[in-house]
């Protein structure tokens, strides 16, 4: 049987080893991320089955690159931040999150959501072409067309 995939994007090297030793421990396989910059290659190029997101990155909010993934990653995207306002839990399950935990968080609760979210989601195509204002960007091949 495959291990899942996840794709940790946080900026705190402290916090991506606590999440890589946990998650491998439980039976899955993790990519890390430091920044929004290197968790997009990663989603376009090796697609996880599941991304953990920080809010707080050096070169971009979590919230817009949770909208920009959204644009094309259908796969469940699990937010985690310290921020635990209401309004900020709404927003980003509002762009698309899947869900949202507060740090500090219990290993036990994030992998009993990694699992419940792998479980519930919903098969998608898994095309490599996103169409946008007339363009399509092919991600597997790399190249970007116009009007066909």
């Amino acid at each position: 049987m495959n291990k899942p995939l996840i794709l940790i994007i946080d900026d705190e090297p402290a916090v991506r080893k606590l999440l890589e030793i946990t998650l491998e421990s439980n039976g899955f396989k993790v990519e890390s991320a430091a920044t929004a910059k290197e968790g997009k290659l990663i989603c376009a190029n090796h697609p996880p089955d599941l991304v953990l997101l920080d809010i707080g990155l050096p070169d971009m909010s979590g919230q817009e690159l949770l909208k920009e993934l959204r644009l094309w990653f259908k796969r469940p995207i699990i937010m985690l931040s310290v921020q635990s306002a209401e309004n900020e839990i709404v927003l980003a399950l509002n762009n698309g999150a899947n869900d949202y935990l507060s740090k500090p968080f219990r290993s036990g609760e994030l992998l009993a959501r990694i699992k419940s979210a792998l479980r519930n989601r919903t098969p998608e195509s898994e095309s490599s072409v996103v169409n946008f204002g007339g363009f399509q960007l092919d991600l597997i091949a790399r190249a970007l067309t116009q009007n066909g």
